[in-house]
């Protein structure tokens, strides 16, 4: 077995032994990647303290021989109800792990159903964030991925700031800088760009519309890129020509609180006072009510993971973790504007990923 695929799993049998389970049955995509190797839109893990089983249909075989040796393959072959009971009867378990924030209720009947009508004794067991606690804590060779990530984002981010004009559609610069980062050697994005000009910018989510961008207006530009299969993230907020006055104070407000927050947060504080950092900074200027969203989040297999920092996360920021510091301010009618870079806490303080011109 690998060392990175073997260490990863002996942390995760270490997890099984403390909740008193016999056995994880894994379906969450991203968590089947990280344990795995394995890229495949479908397949499911099954880790036990003395078996690591990788089930997949006759598409995926020869690329989980591949990606996947140190697993057991597991042919699926037709209906669930056909191959789970295979699967698990084998095995010698009375309580199975199943990950409760992937699983749908209707799958859960669905298998609690399986095991019913074959007389089984095992019992499925609601389990919660063990693998994505797991992820939160990111390796040498993650770091590197989403370091190489988040080069693209910063060159794109150059790009379009020189490529922007008046008159070009929000969508026309979404295309742009998505050709570029491919064009840079990015995979499939990570999540779909955000480009939000004017009043659109007040929409932390806008969608590129067709509306043509024009001078002295906010625009928020929110790019990802993948490589590795890993992520980045980052934000800026730019001005075609002269910001007014009331572009300055809320950029200088929201470019402060993240000041503040990255200049603070250390290991040990929990993301709910990271967040209040930035958040207090916002509200003695007046706009705090204009502050929606969290001050981030984590960034690596999935666009959005574990460590969450918000108003009521209770997890605590350490060493290891990658996770993106931004906050905004949105005015209806106005705009907005949000300034995100992606950041790794590291030797008891936060260093900068990204490095895009602010």
């Amino acid at each position: 077995m690998s060392l990175k695929v073997s260490h990863r799993i002996q942390k995760l049998r270490q997890g099984l032994s403390e909740k008193e389970i016999d056995g994880i049955f894994i379906s969450q995509p991203e968590n089947r990647r990280y344990l795995s190797g394995f890229d495949g839109s479908a397949g499911f893990l099954l880790v036990t303290p003395q078996d690591a089983i990788l089930a997949t249909d006759f598409r995926y075989i020869a690329q989980a021989k591949s990606q996947a040796p140190d697993y057991e393959l597991f042919p699926i072959t037709n209906e669930i109800g056909d191959w789970f009971p295979r699967l698990v009867t084998k095995l010698d378990m009375k309580r199975l792990g199943f990950e409760a924030e992937h699983i749908a209720f209707a799958r859960h009947r669905q298998l609690s159903d399986i095991l019913t009508k074959g007389k089984s004794r095992l019992r499925l067991i609601p389990v919660d964030g063990l693998v994505e606690s797991l992820r939160a804590i990111k390796e040498p060779e993650e770091i590197e991925l989403i370091t190489k990530a988040s080069e693209i984002t910063d060159a794109a981010m150059e790009y379009i700031g020189n490529k922007l004009r008046p008159g070009i559609t929000e969508r026309e610069a979404a295309w742009e800088i998505e050709r570029f980062m491919r064009e840079k050697g990015s995979e499939p994005l990570p999540f779909d760009i955000i480009i939000a000009s004017g009043p659109n910018s007040a929409l932390p989510h806008a969608q590129p519309s067709t509306r043509a961008i024009q001078e002295a207006e906010p625009i928020v530009i929110d790019i990802g890129a993948r490589v590795g299969g890993y992520g980045s993230d980052l934000s800026r907020t730019i001005c075609l020509g002269t910001p007014d006055d009331t572009f300055n104070k809320i950029y200088d407000t929201v470019l402060g609180a993240q000041a503040a927050a990255m200049a603070i947060i250390k290991p040990g504080m929990t993301g709910s006072e990271a967040d209040q950092l930035a958040r207090i900074v916002i509200e003695q200027a007046g706009y705090g009510e204009a502050f929606g969203h969290g001050l981030g989040h984590g960034v690596g297999l999935a666009p959005h993971e574990p460590p969450r920092l918000g108003p009521n996360s209770p997890e605590k920021l350490i060493d290891g973790m990658v996770f993106t510091i931004e906050p905004g301010i949105y005015l209806d009618g106005w705009g907005g504007v949000r300034i995100e870079d992606l950041v790794i806490m590291e030797k008891g303080k936060v260093r900068e990923i990204s490095k895009a011109k602010k």
